[in-house]
């Protein structure tokens, strides 16, 4: 196994200045003063293209060659497939390329975190064009090589073996019935009260509640950490995993879910195969996939009511000094199972969420693929989300189509893995309750046969199997969005 043996040295190689880049990364959103971002920005770029440099190194096409002669096992093959998949991804695109969008990414991001406050549209653009750019660019040049129209090409990054044709087919039917379902919980909910106070939550609080939840998660901290930023997201690597979120006062809901949110994710990570540490077969299979783990601890195990139950006293044990009605089960349930048309996607609720990515989802098809400029954004923007969530952002960019990170750095492609991850993770839910009692698991608070299924099923493989065989083999079919269907109607009907 020669040259099988030299691709994984050289893949972990790889991984340790990947390691590197993320925590420069975590870093830059969580501790790094403002003055730091122009070095930090030029230092990135720099790693950026040395990864770059590793990853395309002119020895892996003669490697890839010749290992067919060594005999591999089926882990092995399934490893080298993915070594060879990272390889077409990343030899395709130019080195100047690779370094120019890093330098733009940088700058855009960091400009936004003032430019959105200020709802400063022109000022972004400054930067955002650049980035769109250079996006475009790399689209039309995958495209070429994978035979795809840009944007599938971008979305083949995070989503490999899905397309736009099937998102399209796919979300035109979850639009289809939404809308209506949402209206229709609406009116159910009017009569039901929600108690709330003008009370504040400080961040100390919210915090040690959050970390409490995080160990009722089974968050390992000996491997990861809790922080803040402007953005809530989950970084890092597998041993050393770095979730965010933001806290608001005069709100604890937000934040509390938002961690428990980010906890998936970095339980999946740290539930991967550690014996694949390093490559890429060790890696998350997609960020459709990775969504459907944190909307799984959010969503699916977060909101139900035993969980709420657990919840509710700890919320009171934090916040002792607040008034203790606010954190009883029956009003906690109501809170967050709350149906509310709002203007920001990582504030909304279950029923609503899906229209902010279809919205997001088909702006950014159609920039890719050259149907619009970026010009555009803010009035289409505000035409989608009166057309499916009855709200106008006209004027209001800072809540609209500036609320999200994804597009400074150019991460055009990213947002469908959001809803595709809500049906995963209902379709993982329904699976997993025929052979786990999950009410009662969650209900005396040992949640490791939950766990334990998630690792057996889904962590544990990596990216030994394709999206479609690890769903397929995980719940008896590929996906299946009647199963999110039938969660929305079964927990809110």
């Amino acid at each position: 196994m020669e040259y099988y043996n030299k691709l994984v040295e050289h893949y972990k190689t790889i991984a340790n200045f990947g390691h590197l880049s993320a925590i420069c990364g975590w870093d830059a959103a969580a501790m790094m003063p403002s003055g730091g971002n122009q070095a930090r920005s030029e230092a990135m770029a720099q790693l950026s293209l040395h990864i770059h440099h590793l990853s395309t190194a002119p020895q892996l096409g003669e490697w890839f060659d010749r290992v067919e002669s060594d005999s591999l096992d089926a882990m092995q093959k399934a490893s080298l497939s993915e070594m060879q998949r990272q390889w077409r991804l990343t030899t395709v695109v130019p080195e100047d390329l690779v370094k120019a969008k890093s330098l733009a990414g940088s700058k855009c991001e960091h400009a936004w975190r003032t430019q959105r406050g200020e709802n400063d549209w022109s000022g972004f653009c400054s930067n955002f064009e650049e980035v769109v750019n250079l996006s475009q660019q790399e689209a039309q040049i995958r495209a070429e090589q994978a035979g795809l129209t840009p944007y599938d090409a971008m979305l083949d990054i995070y989503e490999p073996g899905v397309n736009s044709a099937q998102l399209d087919e796919l979300f035109g039917d979850l639009i289809s019935w939404l809308p209506d379902l949402t209206q229709q919980i609406i009116e159910k909910q009017k009569s039901e009260s929600v108690y709330t106070t003008q009370e504040s939550y400080s961040t100390a609080q919210q915090n040690a509640l959050g970390l409490e939840i995080m160990k009722l998660l089974n968050f390992d901290f000996e491997h990861g950490r809790l922080d803040i930023s402007s953005h809530p997201f989950c970084g890092g690597v597998p041993q050393d995993v770095r979730i965010t979120t933001r806290y608001d006062e005069s709100d604890f809901v937000q934040s509390l879910m938002g961690i428990v949110h980010e906890t998936g994710h970095a339980r999946y990570e740290q539930g991967l195969p550690t014996a694949y540490a390093g490559l890429p077969v060790g890696e998350a299979r997609s960020m459709g996939i990775h969504e459907s783990q944190s909307l799984f601890f959010e969503m699916q195990l977060g909101r139900s009511d035993g969980f709420i139950h657990h919840l509710s006293p700890l919320a009171q044990k934090h916040f002792a000094s607040n008034d203790a009605k606010v954190f009883e089960p029956s009003n906690l349930q109501n809170i967050y199972t709350r149906v509310q048309p709002g203007y920001i996607r990582v504030d909304a609720d279950e029923l609503t969420y899906p229209a902010h990515v279809i919205l997001r989802y088909e702006i950014e098809r159609d920039l890719m693929n050259g149907k619009i400029s970026y010009k555009d954004i803010p009035e289409l923007w505000d035409q989608k989300m009166q057309q499916y969530l009855g709200l106008s952002t006209k004027g209001n960019f800072k809540d609209g189509c500036m609320q999200d990170i994804h597009w400074t750095d150019g991460a055009f492609g990213y947002f469908p893995s959001y809803t595709l991850g809500a049906m995963y993770a209902a379709q993982f839910m329904a699976a997993m309750k025929q052979t786990v009692n999950v009410d009662e698991a969650i209900k005396s608070g040992d949640l490791n046969p939950i766990f334990t299924w998630l690792s057996d099923n889904i962590w544990s493989k990596g990216s030994s199997l394709s999206t479609e065989a690890l769903v397929k083999q995980a719940t008896g079919e590929t996906l299946n969005a009647q199963h999110f269907q039938s969660h929305l109607v079964n927990r809110y009907l």
